[in-house]
């Protein structure tokens, strides 16, 4: 490392930045030095408002373990830069450093903007931009109470949605004529502010505030309008804009652009060669732009000149928005407000649905410029990248909601068309790849070209260049399957097919193999709730399934009991600790907040569940492809926070679907508050508890492919939310293919989680009374394997090391110790090859 980088600011960019030169820097020329102001790395600034009511700080960080463990990068949060020397090459830092550069990088952000509202430094008045502005305003939240935010804009209404989720009645002040009015022109702000009025939000547009006033102890008591408007609050948010954050342009003798923001070229250079700037403090050519996509593609062209791999521009950015905002659908791309000379406007609305479109066009209606939607954005993927080209069809064809017209397809794109905008991806570069074999799904596309994985609104256009180019993966189950697991799942009940043999030879050809007849086992367990160790069944099942446990590196099994919502009784806890000691087990408490052993022979299974199962303890089904567990926190029982009793409802949660079979294991989590101590949000289904109920979010995981679980439905009764589990559960394991966790599966829809949303909640298929009946039958007929087992000397006589000589052990089992406890003689195992994501497989030692 010959060289030295300094990186001012560890915001969003800054750590792009950062990715940007480790992936070009294959000869390690530059130690990279980052300067991060706040206490924490670098976090998703996007999905701040998660913080409020769902994310931990840690799962909204964006510093991935391989900057923490890369030794050319050094980190040092909380420290700041107070001064440049471009003469010496050097930055002087807050911790009292000299720190020499060989290349400068400025990406210091950007400051809330705080308007003159006399009053505004009350206790009460806060800014909305980072993790302690949001831990302020949660602190000083009261549910019930008014909360007022100064700014309708895009930070505005989340800041407004985040005092909604706290409880606050929340109150939207912008003092343009309507919301988001950057993004969206008249008729769709007034669209906008029915459907956030519709979902609890006090707007006022077009007044501003007038100013703050102190309470009896001279905090924030309420707020004034120049309407006259008086609001009484103890919570004022200012979240009215931002300004580049360029005040070390002074000391360093660097220009500014007119309306702030470190002057740079099109290489995000300043005039001094070893000084570049990216992200909101950059304005290139005088502009600075507060999106991330422009800083992104910033970070991108400033790696590639450090590192001499290539020589691109900045070439601006096209302003394009697209997101969710308090649950409505909004985005804007090109010219929206129509401002080039001649350019004609078409429109279409329906009030009754809540949505608004407008598509702007030159002066002969041939070419778009741009457009806005408000309510249904599902046009927007196939929408932007046709900005400055011809049009594909009439201009009215377009704005019809893509549920009916189905919309233009990606073939009308010109090549040269940008589907990532995060990236500067191409449609050119995307069908390259897929021609190529390079790419076969999504996932191959991803990584292929990056296309996907900044904001990931571009996704659906992936899916639809895949398709058209004629790339379709099969989804018969195997060889001997025609069909899909889904469709198999769909002859079962229609048929009422009880037996692998008759499924096979009615509707498949020859004997089957170790992918169908587990997924089959897997069908019939939870179609017709038989024990999967009866008759036919037995000889279906896969090696942790057969014997009721999961085997281990050494050809011994764990013993997982089950322990709802990780409360367990200190007898019981005596009992695993007895068992332990008497078969000589390796005891380990796992992250599902039970207990493991390991190291069970398979003929010691019976007698270690005998002594479980007399103690009240029951299989946790962390062999199979099952409800493993509902992870809780203490809730109201114990801890000063909770807002719901977290433990009951995990308990009640674990009882209900333990034992229920499905495509891929199922892991839940119910936090007691917002804090989020038992991390729902990593779980197939997560509960959190507010003060009106419970969200629920579904189709999150860890693992191989870590997924965040979305919001499902929130402030749910203890009844609402049963219910709705219930049906999202079996409608789960209904249409789910093969080893697809939840997340995949969601995936899968056209509309994601909004076509979950319909079916489940809106019962938009009328069949959420079939599935609500078919958990029922689950509960009702549910019986503990284990148990079964033991009450039945046929299935006992299954648990041997050898068919031809059931009292011998198995003689290659050996052990050693360590720390006190055994573990398996150290063995040669092959190296396991990584598999593409749909044929890969993973097995959990415990659960």
């Amino acid at each position: 490392m010959s060289k030295t980088l300094v990186i001012i600011g560890h915001g969003m960019v800054g750590n792009r930045l950062v990715e940007e030169i480790r992936e070009r820097d294959s000869a390690e020329n530059w130690r990279i030095v980052v300067l991060g102001e706040e206490p924490y790395a670098a976090y998703d600034r996007v999905g701040l408002s998660s913080y409020m009511t769902e994310s931990t700080a840690e799962e909204l960080s964006l510093l991935t373990s391989g900057i923490r463990e890369d030794r050319r990068v050094e980190l040092r949060t909380g420290v700041g830069a107070t001064d440049i020397d471009r003469a010496t090459r050097t930055v002087s830092t807050t911790a009292g450093e000299t720190l020499h550069y060989d290349a400068l990088v400025l990406a210091t952000g950007s400051r809330p903007f705080v308007p003159p509202v006399p009053g505004s430094e009350l206790e009460g008045c806060h800014v909305y931009r980072t993790l302690e502005d949001l831990d302020g305003i949660r602190s000083a939240a009261v549910p019930g109470t008014d909360g007022v935010v100064v700014g309708g804009g895009l930070l505005g209404l989340e800041a407004a949605d985040a005092l909604r989720a706290l409880g606050m009645r929340a109150h939207v002040v912008e003092v343009a004529p309507r919301l988001m009015p950057v993004q969206v022109d008249e008729g769709g702000g007034a669209v906008l502010a029915r459907l956030v009025g519709d979902l609890g939000l006090e707007v006022h547009t077009g007044v501003a505030t007038s100013g703050a006033h102190p309470g009896k102890h001279g905090e924030l008591g309420s707020v004034t309008l120049t309407d006259g408007t008086e609001i009484e609050t103890g919570l004022l948010v200012f979240s009215a804009g931002i300004r580049p954050r360029d005040e070390l342009a002074e000391s360093a003798g660097l220009p500014r652009g007119e309306r702030g923001g470190f002057l740079v070229d099109s290489n995000c250079r300043t005039e001094d060669p070893c000084v570049w700037a990216i992200g909101e403090c950059a304005a290139v050519r005088g502009q600075c732009h507060g999106l991330v996509a422009p800083g992104y593609r910033m970070a991108a062209a400033v790696a590639g000149q450090l590192t001499e791999r290539d020589h691109a521009e900045f070439q601006g950015a096209d302003g394009a928005t697209k997101l969710k905002l308090v649950g409505v659908d909004v985005a804007s791309f090109g010219d929206a407000h129509g401002t080039s000379e001649g350019a004609l406007e078409v429109v279409y609305a329906n009030n009754a649905e809540g949505t608004y479109a407008k598509l702007v066009l030159d002066d002969d209606a041939s070419t778009l410029l741009g457009g806005v939607l408000v309510g249904d954005a599902s046009a927007y993927d196939t929408l932007r990248p046709l900005t400055g080209t011809a049009l594909p069809g009439p201009p009215e064809q377009l704005l019809l909601p893509a549920t009916r017209s189905g919309g233009p397809s990606t073939g009308v794109l010109p090549d040269e068309a940008t589907v990532c905008s995060c990236h500067n991806v191409r449609k050119r570069d995307i069908t390259t790849v897929i021609a190529s074999g390079a790419a076969e799904d999504v996932a191959g596309v991803k990584s292929c070209t990056k296309a996907g994985t900044g904001c990931g609104s571009c996704v659906p256009m992936l899916k639809n260049l895949l398709d058209e180019a004629g790339v379709a993966i099969s989804d018969a189950l195997c060889e001997h399957f025609a069909q899909s697991r889904s469709e198999l799942f769909e002859i079962v009940q229609a048929t009422g097919i009880t037996t692998f043999s008759r499924l096979i030879a009615e509707y498949g050809t020859g004997r089957g193999c170790d992918v169908c007849k587990p997924a089959v086992a897997s069908i019939l367990a939870s179609s017709v709730n038989s024990h999967i160790l009866d008759d036919e069944q037995a000889g279906l099942q896969d090696t942790n399934d057969r014997f009721l446990a999961n085997m281990q590196r050494n050809g011994t099994y764990s013993v997982v009991p089950r322990v709802p919502g990780g409360e367990i009784t200190p007898d019981k806890l005596i009992t695993l600790g007895q068992v332990a000691t008497e078969f000589g087990l390796y005891t380990k408490i796992t992250g599902g907040q039970r207990i493991d052993m390991f190291g069970a022979r398979v003929e010691h299974l019976p007698e270690i569940w005998r002594r479980l199962v007399d103690a009240g303890f029951e299989s946790g089904h962390a062999y199979g492809k099952a409800l493993r567990t509902v992870k809780s926190c203490v809730g109201t029982d114990w801890c000063r926070y909770g807002v719901q009793d977290s433990v009951t409802m995990a308990i009640r949660l674990e009882m209900r679907y333990r034992g229920l079979r499905a495509p891929h294991k199922i892991k839940a989590g119910v936090s007691g508050c917002a804090r989020e101590c038992a991390e729902a949000r990593s779980k197939d289904f997560g509960v959190i508890a507010t003060e009106r109920g419970w969200n629920l979010y579904v189709g999150g995981n860890g693992g191989f492919n870590p997924r965040h679980a979305e919001l499902l439905a929130s402030d749910l009764t203890d009844e609402e939310l049963i219910r709705l589990i219930d049906r999202f559960l079996m409608f789960y394991i209904r249409t789910a293919e093969r080893l697809q966790r939840t997340a995949g599966w969601i995936e899968s829809f056209d509309n994601g989680l909004e076509h979950v949303r319909e079916v489940v909640v809106e019962d938009s298929l009328g069949i959420v009374a079939d599935l609500e009946a078919a958990m029922a039958r689950h509960t009702a007929s549910y019986t503990d394997e284990w148990r079964a087992v033991l009450d039945d000397s046929e299935k006992l006589s299954r648990f041997v090391s050898f068919v031809n000589a059931p009292d011998a052990p198995d003689p290659t089992i050996s052990f050693t110790e360590e720390r006190g406890q055994i573990r398996p003689e150290p063995i040669d195992l092959p190296t396991p090859v990584a598999q593409s994501e749909q044929d890969r497989v993973t097995e959990e030692v415990s659960a």
